[in-house]
């Protein structure tokens, strides 16, 4: 199966002949965008993404920097925009209303999380909807559950669903457990394994016998922050385990939300911390901006 891959994980000496190879996945939608870009530049379209970067976090400023070359490396135009820790909301929201009223930007990324007292939920409605890459928007957020034409869903749930279905095509009346109940993924995550007509349960803080849930699972997906969080004992053999944390260890190794090295040779298919969702997120991130470009365009 494509996406696959035996690798040796640096901190155990088993192979997992059963990873989900992100990157992999990724190039190939890279791949399947550039021609789509193509495409459209045959059309006098030119696809063009906004990223707004405040304050100087290293963290954002490496995923803003992988951002910015992955629309290179598929025909994207982009444009960055850095602005001071201290800019206000309003200056945020300017620049924002003028990306919204400029035709050459078909997406804006507003990166989060934003420094000091800024506060995102303030700032997010302001993008176009048909401009939010992101699908953070309300109105994107109540078409993505109504199932509307046009809705932008975020892009680390679309970039898991994609991995899934590098596993299993057909996911129908099979049991998937999220765990993880946040606007930017769990929510969204549920609904879109809900359209793949998925029988789907969320976890998160305040469930009671969560690891008894998460044994019934066909599909399980983590996304809460807590390193190795999911033992082997709450996996059923077979399922195919979706690993969408990220945590630096104290001995400066990054892992996920599940004990890869305990879970991996019960699971059908398995992505690594890091190399899994990770890659998948600016595939789709890219592909939303082509989406976006369409939808403005028709």
């Amino acid at each position: 199966m494509a996406g696959f891959k035996a690798v040796t994980t640096e901190d155990s000496k088993m192979t997992a002949n059963n990873l989900i190879d992100g990157k992999a996945q990724a190039a190939i939608l890279r791949e399947q965008i550039a021609k789509d870009v193509q495409n459209l530049n045959s059309q006098g379209i030119q696809p063009g993404l906004s990223v707004i970067l405040v304050g100087e976090d290293p963290a954002s400023q490496v995923y803003v920097g992988n951002k910015i070359k992955a629309c290179e490396s598929t025909g994207i135009t982009s444009f960055e925009h850095k602005l001071p820790a201290d800019t206000t909301e309003q200056a945020i929201i300017a620049l924002i209303k003028n990306l919204n009223n400029d035709p050459s930007v078909h997406g804006i990324l507003l990166q989060l999380p934003l420094p000091g007292d800024l506060d995102a939920d303030n700032i997010l409605p302001h993008i176009a909807p048909e401009k939010d890459v992101d699908g953070l928007h309300p109105m994107n957020v109540g078409k993505l559950v109504a199932e509307l034409d046009g809705a932008m869903a975020p892009c680390t749930p679309q970039g898991s669903l994609h991995l899934i279905h590098s596993v299993q095509q057909d996911l129908t009346g099979l049991h998937a457990v999220v765990i993880g109940r946040s606007l930017l993924f769990g929510k969204p995550m549920a609904q879109l394994l809900l359209q793949a007509n998925c029988t789907v349960t969320t976890c998160h803080s305040r469930t009671k016998n969560i690891e008894d849930i998460c044994k019934q699972a066909d599909i399980l997906v983590a996304a809460v922050g807590r390193p190795k969080m999911v033992k082997a004992d709450w996996v059923k053999d077979g399922a195919i385990i979706i690993d969408v944390g990220i945590n630096r260890q104290e001995n400066g190794k990054l892992c996920g939300d599940v004990d890869f090295d305990a879970v991996a040779p019960k699971a059908k298919a398995i992505t690594p911390v890091p190399g899994g969702v990770g890659p998948m997120t600016i595939a789709c991130l890219l592909q939303n901006t082509v989406k976006a470009a369409r939808i403005q365009n028709r």
